[in-house]
């Protein structure tokens, strides 16, 4: 038997390299079936799995035994003479293609499974785009073939169609292989002219190019072929080169059996060892350093330990709490975008009495383990929503919130998710001046084709506005879903350029700019032409030969279009495009005009213009100019207070000159002028006249000897008041830092009863702040714990915004002090008339009043950290 064969090689021979290939293919292709025969046949599985008596051995999870379908991509080890194989089995059903996507992101090789049945499907098409787009070769391998009575040849040749390099038959005899190849290169030319050969190295190459995909054929049901399968990746694929320094990609966030968080990752550089520590940037850009306590390696929902894992392996790593997908650690370098977004939106129903508010926050871990679910909860109907692929994935998430969560839900009818456009360039403009503040920022909007996304640059000199303030304005573009003025939908293929900007010498902070660039944002889309997108669907309809009238007039009726159809004699084939919220629901009236014999494949294709925009946007009944929190408004600064000037007559105010001529719209391609800037000394002559200078008091740190703060029944005047930024303290303070490293929640925790005591003691009033903006879907929270008012940002919301707004309500009249290390915050106080302590010096501030508390106590507090603080050995990094 084979099996024998190959574990006997094994046994006696060294593999020489490490290789990742993921098995991709459309739904019910038999990808699976195919996975768990190599599995198999190279003696790493002492049984055949099977799909269809749900023992696939990747296939583990009950949801997807249950349906027969691979729900999320599994991991398994393989062994060949020359090769270690990391193998990835990847759900087949677009609605799933995310999960298939982040597997790309740390693939040497795809294996491209194809049914000999039914060849390219329409999702076959999407995987080979996306393969394409992530420079990924491509190794074919057509199953089915015991059932199939499409000749070999025609295959190749559909297959050659939708690839760019040659599809080449690995099943012919060598000399006709080697005629084939030989055509593929100069290379391959000259060396099957010399030896009636290609080398092996010549066709690796060839192969890790693009320009060759090889193509074998066989039955993965019946282990046909599969062994030449084997025999091909051990022969000719070669491992990438890595560097010496330890490097990884994090593709995927799961949870085991118990509950333990794992994050998998592959080695992109050096080993990882267990016990070391690996660095990285949270979400929120906080640069983190956690220990890697244990290393697993997984075969479908098994798994083993090792003490270290390579360049190229591919790992599981326990207990890790700040990665996410799409992470990169230590020396890695560059990102993973994912390009397949949800088309579809809906409302999570639960039973009554169920708190949706709590099951919000519980569900959050699911967006963990799928980025690409896009929860969020509407504050002003008490709802959750959710974007997602499809009915199917809609099918699947009520069954995994029942399974983990004991909770039932139910989906509302699903509503198609929109985007916006701009027909024209034009240019938008963003003042904000109110007291003691200044920014103006000048943007050029640009359409771009249909896909391109959002694009971001600057054309602005750095003679005209400061390197570090055009940043801050490229940060603010990227850092917000920005919204259309038709129905509120995010906008979409918009390339949007820093034209021009100021800011003043004194006046100006970082929250000036952000309210400028999303207005000058705003501004610009009101005054273009807007276009409503709708997402389309990609449809493969097999039919019965009488029901091809039928249906190509319910696809014209949709507004769809298709090609001409393909008729084997037993059934039709009809391909074409159409909108998603027409074929929504066509499934069912698909069997019902076939009598059950009909099939349908639907696969996102990415927006084109709404069919019917004006229906739709009366619909949405969105009014852009009531919209305050995407407001196109300007303010400027009259007599000393700030006033609203609305977009369409701002531009007369504005102290910039346009960047684009007026009376024509120049073509996209075309220079942007550069603006003449305001003299300096005459803005701040203006400013000094209005407002007169500004106050700065410093903040100086109490002296030792100081008498300790003695409750009485007098009020004081003025109570200070103190503004804390949590994290920035957090990570400032060693201790709190260190703690943080294992347990953030922890950290959290202590430095609130710390600062509580502190407060308790001193009688001063205190207001914790904790930056919630990169959480998605959080609403933000304002609680009072332990005697301290502590306020969690929203999503969207930075800490600097809501520190900046409380000082202002809180008004001059009291004595208000902000505690932070961040200069943009700290230049917020300075311009707002405020005191502001760096979060060093209030460490020490807050360790002479331990010293203080204990003397008036007359006992050592228990605290560990308040020890700390007291001795002096906490420490500043």
């Amino acid at each position: 038997m084979i099996i024998f064969r190959i574990a006997d090689i094994i046994t006696t021979m060294n593999t020489e390299k490490h290789i990742v290939i993921g098995i991709v293919a459309h739904v019910d292709a038999g990808k699976t079936t195919l996975a768990d025969a190599m599995l198999y046949l190279s003696g790493k599985a002492r049984e055949l799995g099977s799909v269809d008596r749900r023992s696939s051995h990747f296939d583990t999870h009950i949801l997807e035994r249950k349906r027969g379908i691979t729900v999320f991509s599994k991991q398994a080890e393989i062994t060949l003479p020359h090769t270690s194989l990391t193998v990835l089995d990847t759900p087949g059903h677009s609605d799933f293609v995310g999960e298939t996507e982040r597997a790309l992101s740390v693939l040497d090789y795809a294996l491209l499974v194809i049914s000999g049945t039914d060849g390219v499907q329409a999702h076959t098409q999407t995987i080979i785009r996306l393969l394409r787009q992530h420079h990924i070769p491509i190794i074919l391998f057509v199953t089915k073939m015991d059932i199939s009575h499409r000749d070999p040849q025609e295959l190749i040749d559909e297959l050659g169609m939708e690839l760019s390099g040659e599809v080449v038959d690995f099943t012919q005899l060598p000399e006709e292989m080697s005629d084939h190849l030989a055509l593929c290169s100069e290379e391959a030319m000259e060396e099957a002219l010399a030896s009636g050969t290609v080398s092996d190295e010549t066709i690796a190459a060839l192969i890790r190019t693009g320009k060759v995909h090889p193509c074998l054929f066989g039955s993965g049901l019946h282990l046909d072929g599969v062994e030449k399968l084997l025999d091909l990746l051990d022969r000719y694929t070669r491992m990438p080169e890595y560097g010496d320094a330890f490097a990884g990609r994090v593709f995927k966030i799961t949870r085991d059996l118990k509950g333990m968080r794992l994050t998998h990752m592959k080695v992109t550089g050096g080993k990882l060892a267990v016990k070391e520590r690996i660095r990285f940037a949270d979400q929120a850009g906080t640069e983190k350093e956690e220990k890697a306590d244990s290393i697993r390696i997984y075969t479908g929902d098994r798994f083993e330990t090792v003490e270290v894992v390579c360049a190229g392996e591919i790992c599981a790593i326990p207990g890790l709490t700040y990665t996410y997908a799409g992470l990169e650690v230590g020396d890695a370098a560059g990102s993973f975008t994912a390009e397949m977004e949800p088309v579809m939106d809906y409302r999570i129903l639960f039973p009554d009495g169920e708190d949706s508010q709590q099951m919000f926050r519980t569900l959050l871990v699911l967006t963990e383990e799928d980025p690409q679910l896009q929860l969020r909860w509407d504050d002003a109907k008490k709802e959750i929503r959710i974007r997602i692929m499809g009915k199917i994935q809609a099918e699947i998430l009520r069954e995994l919130i029942r399974e983990r969560f004991g909770v039932e839900t139910e989906f509302s009818e699903g509503s198609v998710m929109y985007r916006e456009t701009i027909r024209e360039r034009v240019e938008g403009m963003g003042h904000f001046e109110p007291l003691r503040h200044y920014a103006e920022v000048h943007l050029i909007l640009d359409p771009l084709p249909s896909g391109s996304g959002i694009v971001i640059r600057s054309a602005c000199s750095e003679d005209e506005l400061d390197r570090n303030w055009q940043r801050l304005i490229l940060t603010h573009l990227r850092e917000k879903q920005h919204l259309g003025v038709l129905t509120g939908s995010p906008v979409t293929d918009i390339r949007i350029t820093l034209g021009a900007g100021k800011a003043h010498l004194k006046h100006t902070e970082g929250g000036d700019f952000r309210e400028a660039t999303y207005r000058a944002v705003r501004q610009g889309l009101m005054k273009a032409e807007n276009i409503l997108l709708e997402p389309y669907y990609r449809f493969s309809i097999r039919i019965p030969p009488d029901s091809v009238g039928r249906v190509m007039s319910d696809i014209r009726a949709m507004h769809g279009e298709f090609e001409s159809p393909e008729n084997s004699g037993t059934y039709v084939l009809l391909e074409g495009s159409a909108p998603v919220s027409e074929l929504n629901g066509y499934t069912d009236e698909l069997l019902s005009i076939t009598r059950g014999k009909g099939r349908i494949q639907l696969v996102p294709e990415g927006y084109r213009p709404c069919h019917n925009a004006q229906q739709v946007i009366e619909k949405a009944n969105y009014h852009a100019e009531r919209d305050q929190e995407n407001t196109a408004d300007s303010v400027f600064c009259s007599h000393g207070s700030g006033v609203t000037i609305s977009w369409d007559k701002a531009e007369e105010y504005m102290h910039l000159p346009p960047c684009l001529p007026a009376g024509r719209t120049p073509p996209s391609d075309s220079p942007i002028r550069r603006p003449v800037s305001i003299d300096e000394k005459e803005l701040e002559a203006i400013m000094l006249r209005e407002f007169g200078p500004i106050r700065r008091r410093e903040y100086t740190i109490p002296a030792v000897n100081a008498a300790p703060v003695i409750k009485s029944g007098h009020t004081a005047a003025k109570k200070e008041r103190i503004v804390v930024d949590g994290y920035n303290v957090i990570f400032a303070w060693k201790s709190m830092k260190d703690l943080a490293a294992d347990n953030l929640d922890l950290a959290r925790t202590e430095l609130e009863e710390i600062l509580a005591n502190y407060a308790s003691f001193t009688g001063k009033e205190l207001v914790l702040v904790f930056d919630g903006f990169r959480t998605p879907g959080n609403p933000g929270s304002r609680t009072q714990e332990h005697g301290i008012r502590i306020a969690y940002t929203r999503e969207g919301e930075t800490a600097d915004t809501y520190i900046e707004r409380l000082v202002s309500e809180m008004g001059s009249n009291r004595e208000v002090r902000v505690v932070t290390g961040d200069n943009l915050i700290r230049l917020t106080a300075l311009r707002s008339g405020v005191l502001r302590t760096s979060s060093k010096e209030f460490e020490q501030e807050v360790r002479e009043e331990v010293r203080r508390m204990e003397e008036v106590i007359g006992q050592t507090n228990r605290n560990p950290h308040m020890t700390k603080l007291k001795d002096g050995k906490n420490g500043t990094d």
